[in-house]
């Protein structure tokens, strides 16, 4: 396993315009040097937070995956970040994991956001997924996937973990800011992984406001990089493997975490 360098994108969207975006997200990856080894988008980076799936939904052979492809092939590293996607009648909030190759993984949001209606218009996903990058096997979520502790439970087996590092990607507004502070910290702790927090700003179509506070957080809790809040930055952190292997080693608690099924 060797360290793994991230960068995270905290930028304002425009609303509903798939070209727009894909020219600010554009403009915005392209002085990353290469030497990153992912690039980490918002929620819905295409089109903001919408609910509007019938005329926004694009189809997985769509601009946006391949712009995606485009990029991490650029760059030379993995981009990743949710779209609204349309597939075989239905629509998803799909979160892409995008290599330089231009072959990617994929997980469908599972928990859908009720208050936004979110649950009406989109399918919820049914499994986690967990990739693999430079030794390090990395948990996908979406937003508020963070609410539900269960569903991100770490896992250790035979001497193994499931994952290493929880991913947020996110358009979570700063009214309930207090909440995502305090759950990803406890995310980090009870799991003992690496989580990262990709977080808009600015104010969606629905005037929604967004503060950000894109963050790094340690496997013991501990805040590594955090983002301005209200600001449009690019946020770069290095996860140690080191650090991941010291703060297991000397409090093993996952001998003693539950074993458990989750029923889709």
């Amino acid at each position: 396993m060797q360290d793994l360098k991230v960068a995270i994108i905290q930028t304002n969207l425009a609303w509903e315009n798939h070209e727009a975006n894909r020219s600010i997200l554009g403009k915005k990856i392209d002085p990353i040097v290469k030497s990153s080894d992912v690039i980490l988008l918002p929620e819905m980076f295409a089109t903001a937070f919408t609910m509007n799936a019938e005329s926004c939904a694009e189809d997985e052979s769509g601009e946006s995956v391949r712009w995606m492809q485009q990029k991490a092939k650029e760059k030379e590293c993995v981009i990743g970040g949710s779209l609204l996607i349309r597939d075989s009648g239905k629509c998803y909030n799909r979160f892409y994991w995008v290599r330089p190759d231009g072959t990617f993984e994929m997980y469908n949001k599972r928990h859908l956001f009720r208050m936004g209606h979110e649950d009406f218009t989109m399918t919820p996903g049914s499994a986690t997924k967990i990739v693999s990058l430079k030794g390090w096997k990395i948990n996908l979520q979406i937003c508020y996937d963070l609410r539900f502790p269960v569903w991100s439970k770490n896992k250790f087996i035979d001497d193994q973990y499931d994952y290493d590092v929880l991913i947020y990607v996110s358009n979570w507004p700063t009214v309930r800011k207090y909440a995502y502070k305090n759950l990803l910290v406890a995310r980090a702790i009870e799991n003992q992984a690496y989580v990262i927090w990709v977080n808009r700003v600015g104010k969606d179509g629905n005037r929604v406001d967004h503060s950000g506070d894109s963050m790094i957080i340690d496997p013991s809790g501990i805040i590594l990089h955090k983002a301005p809040p209200d600001q449009e930055i690019i946020l770069n952190g290095v996860l140690s493997s080191k650090t991941l292997f010291s703060v297991r080693q000397k409090f093993k608690v996952g001998l003693d975490w539950d074993n458990f099924q989750i029923k889709s």
